[in-house]
């Protein structure tokens, strides 16, 4: 059947008066519990007229810290489709621009200017998902060169915190912590862009985005007294670095065990991992996870990383009213990239998605989506949004999320590009 598509052309909106005041007060609450202590690097509290703000993303709860901080400037916010279900008018009035994640988007770019060009904020999230583990997620190339096309000034917010207080493997409940940081700084001013290459640039922007949220738990002492606070954990770290079998790693309160071989280890209140016996392998949740990607790398190195011929069911998010359920279907991932294929498709629709690796240089994936259903890895096209949940198999969403990206990787290197790390 065919489907109303999302109106990517209507120019955003300003931020309503008449909304505002009720935001500063929804963001209040937040200032209050979490305490953020601020700290304002290159003269960001001086900045007149309109600039770039470029965010990382952990939480929520970086919206929250970001718009505050804005002091009442008008601001631009870029977010992803599935955060307009149901509510896609409140969105346009509060000046959000929707996006499909992980798309080349022109469209984006001239919005963009449209904001620079009224005097007003754009605020961008380019990592354009939540971090699996609270730390730096891949940013794309194509920043250098935009940035150089707005020559605006341009300002980073990087919050730390967010990930420990409420860690995308598990958004059921807050941890608690005591307060959050942040740093607030001035960047890029133009006369910077107009010196700088593109490539200077992203480099300057790759070292502005380093942060673990791990480990400034522990070199803060921030402690997480949760007994839950471990729970999920297991989206993220698939794969038992005792004996190297994936897919059979469970998590229950502060515990973590490999129903393989039957090796736990026990997350303390400062996140720190330690085994319950024997040698623990991986004690900063970021290694066991980046140990991950290194064992993917080589699947993909030695030409034989494939999830093999999976059954999914699948749902449409072609525009913001709601799913469209497709119903079942089969996917692969493997060294060609990502294959959708719907076993009963709609009359007059899409049968298949066909993502090929340079196509995609990230993917973006969920736990548990809305809390009812299962793990499932949306696949993107200029027109529609697919969410595919593989059920009755082994899999992982978290290693397709690093497939994908090494896969890109790779194909980069055959080509004869080298990426400077951290961005693709």
């Amino acid at each position: 059947m065919p489907f109303t598509r999302f109106d990517f052309k209507k120019d955003p909106l300003r931020f309503k008066w008449f909304l505002r005041p009720i935001a500063g007060l929804l963001c209040g609450p937040a200032w209050i519990r979490y305490k953020p202590r601020i700290t304002y690097r290159g003269g960001i509290e001086d900045l007149k007229g309109p600039f770039l703000l470029l965010c990382n993303h952990n939480a929520f709860l970086d919206f929250k810290i970001a718009y505050r901080l804005l002091k009442g400037r008008y601001a631009n916010f870029v977010v992803a489709i599935d955060g307009y279900i149901g509510r896609e008018w409140l969105l346009r009035d509060v000046g959000c621009i929707c996006k499909r994640k992980f798309t080349r988007d022109t469209v984006l770019v001239r919005k963009l200017k449209k904001v620079l060009d009224r005097g007003d904020v754009p605020v961008i999230y380019p990592e354009a998902r939540y971090s699996l583990c609270g730390t730096t997620a891949v940013l794309p190339e194509s920043l250098g060169q935009m940035i150089k096309f707005y020559k605006v000034p341009v300002a980073t917010l990087i919050c730390h915190g967010h990930h420990i207080n409420s860690p995308f493997w598990d958004t059921s409940h807050e941890r608690g912590i005591d307060h959050d940081e942040a740093e607030y700084s001035l960047l890029f001013t133009p006369e910077d862009v107009e010196s700088m290459t593109a490539d200077e640039i992203n480099r300057k922007l790759v070292e502005a985005f380093q942060y673990d949220d791990f480990a400034w738990q522990r070199e803060n002492g921030i402690r997480v007294a949760d007994p839950k606070r471990a729970d999920g954990l297991d989206k993220v770290l698939y794969q038992c670095p005792h004996c190297g079998t994936e897919y059979r790693m469970t998590s229950e309160g502060a515990a973590l065990t490999c129903t393989a071989c039957g090796k736990s280890w026990y997350m303390d209140e400062y996140g720190v991992l330690s085994a319950a016996d024997g040698e623990t392998e991986f004690s900063h949740i970021p290694d066991w996870y980046e140990w991950e990607r290194g064992n993917v790398r080589r699947e993909v190195e030695e030409d034989r990383y494939s999830t093999g011929v999976m059954p999914v069911t699948v749902q449409s998010l072609p525009n913001a009213k709601k799913f469209i359920d497709l119903g079942k279907g089969e996917m692969i991932h493997d060294m060609n990239g990502f294959r959708v294929r719907l076993l009963d498709p709609p009359a007059d629709d899409t049968a298949e998605i066909v993502l090929k690796v340079p196509e995609t240089y990230s993917v973006h994936i969920e736990y548990r989506y809305l809390f009812k259903h299962g793990d499932c890895v949306d696949l993107n096209t200029s027109n529609d949004t697919w969410y595919v949940y593989p059920y009755d198999c082994d899999f992982a969403v978290t290693k397709m999320a690093l497939a994908t990206e090494e896969l890109y990787f790779a194909d980069q290197r055959r080509k004869g590009k080298l990426l400077a790390p951290g961005l693709a």
